[in-house]
């Protein structure tokens, strides 16, 4: 091997891994990882006569491939807005790392690569409401995001269909606690998007995207708006327990973590303030793992 070569090698092989990680960066990795926990909850919780850990893992690897193509296919389309934007200039699409029909290609094959094997290793039913969840994400939401403050609302339920994923892949139909599911993922997501709405709204002004946030400079109607999604959220998070789904140490426990979620909402309409924001962002961090533990927890103790 000539000298050249040599020199050339490590190079090919730095920019494979750059690839790689680009490739990794755009599937989202953590919105991707909570989608598939959401799904497991609705599986799990799904009981069913016979547990299958192989029904299990192709639900959420299927659930898992069309969550990431749908973020890649997010990002192709909104690569011009993120060039102007601070906080997704750096992506590899605005930053010119990789090449758009690149991405596109990789974001289809892998969101087709999930819809099949939900379809053809779970059911169909799971299958289509995987490509519900995709559809709505990218030809709906994505696209209004640069018309109205309103696809917040229209983005958020796709967000809350993975949990309906995991319980139609057990029992093959939706029934109502599968929408109670629905809801609570639904009512959650608000709050928690105003917030990072709120601490990213100039970078949002900056991309074009007409957020509530934006036009609402003094933060009142934002305010309201998290307000009433923390109220809604708390009786629909106790239905699992008048349905039966759920005991009373999920109840209770429910009922104390929306309160506390609710009570962050009410601080940021004090302050309204970046501060303020910022702490409703973490409690609704943390407030979705804590309420998935507590259902299993109630499952396990039940």
């Amino acid at each position: 091997m000539n000298q050249e070569a040599i020199e050339q090698q490590p190079s090919a092989i730095s920019q494979r891994s750059v690839r790689l990680s680009d490739l990794k960066e755009m599937s989202k990795p953590g919105i991707t990882l909570m989608v598939v926990l959401t799904a497991g909850l609705g599986f799990l919780l799904a009981g069913g006569e016979k547990f299958s850990f192989v029904l299990l893992v192709a639900t959420l690897v299927g659930t898992g491939l069309v969550s990431a193509g749908a973020s890649v296919l997010n990002q192709v389309l909104e690569r011009e807005p993120d060039a102007l934007m601070h906080r997704t200039a750096n992506r590899p699409l605005p930053a010119g790392r990789m090449d758009p029909d690149t991405a596109l290609l990789f974001g289809v094959t892998v969101a087709v690569m999930g819809l099949a094997e939900l379809a053809l290793a779970v059911n169909l039913m799971t299958a289509l409401l995987g490509a519900a969840a995709l559809t709505g994400y990218v030809f709906v939401y994505t696209p209004l995001k640069r018309i109205t403050s309103l696809a917040t609302i229209v983005g958020a339920v796709p967000g809350a269909i993975p949990p309906m994923m995991g319980w139609s892949a057990v029992r093959g139909q939706l029934d109502p606690a599968a929408w109670v599911l629905f809801g609570i993922l639904f009512f959650w997501q608000m709050p928690h998007f105003l917030a990072i709405a709120w601490l990213c709204r100039e970078d949002y002004a900056r991309g074009g995207f007409p957020m509530l946030t934006v036009s609402d400079t003094t933060g009142s109607r934002t305010a309201r708006q998290m307000i009433l999604y923390g109220v809604a959220l708390i009786p629909v998070s106790l239905l699992p327990s008048v349905l039966g789904l759920m005991g009373t140490l999920y109840f209770v426990c429910a009922l104390i973590l929306g309160l506390v979620y609710l009570g962050f909402s009410f601080g940021f309409a004090r302050t309204r303030s970046t501060s303020g924001a910022r702490w409703l962002m973490l409690a609704s961090i943390l407030y979705l793992p804590a309420i998935l533990l507590i259902m299993l927890l109630d499952r396990l103790v039940a």
